[in-house]
């Protein structure tokens, strides 16, 4: 019930937020751009990916499909800046991502940034 519930609520939110998430180029990648990143992730995505991406947040357990694992998986709509933003921005249906188009473009790129990084980091990432 829980996990019904959870899926309609976040699929409800995606419908509701759902605005052009497209942007320009990406902006350029620095340290305070990183750390912004970092910021949000722990506010906006830890709870269900984990402190470290690894799909192991505190909801993670109840959703299914479990919360990709930023540092092992590979991401389903490319693992480019870009994608990760386009990704942000629209959600993923079907699971219980929602699209943050709800943030500022430049906190979306900072979040984009931030997951590409904590793939970069991990020696256990799949890199295809």
């Amino acid at each position: 019930m829980f996990d019904k519930t959870l899926k309609s609520l976040a699929a409800a939110a995606a419908v509701l937020l759902t605005t052009d998430v497209r942007a320009g180029e990406p902006p350029k990648k620095t340290a305070e751009l990183l750390e912004k990143g970092k910021a949000s992730f722990a506010v906006n995505c830890a709870s269900c990916h984990g402190a470290k991406g690894e799909g192991d947040g505190v909801a993670a357990a109840a959703l299914n499909p479990r919360p990709r694992n930023f540092t092992t998986d590979q991401l389903k709509n490319g693992a480019k800046v870009g994608q990760v933003f386009e990704t942000l921005g629209k959600g993923m249906q079907g699971t219980a991502m929602i699209a943050f188009s709800h943030l500022s473009e430049d906190e979306r790129w900072a979040l984009a940034y931030y997951v590409i990084d904590l793939r970069a980091k991990s020696p256990k990432a799949k890199k295809k």
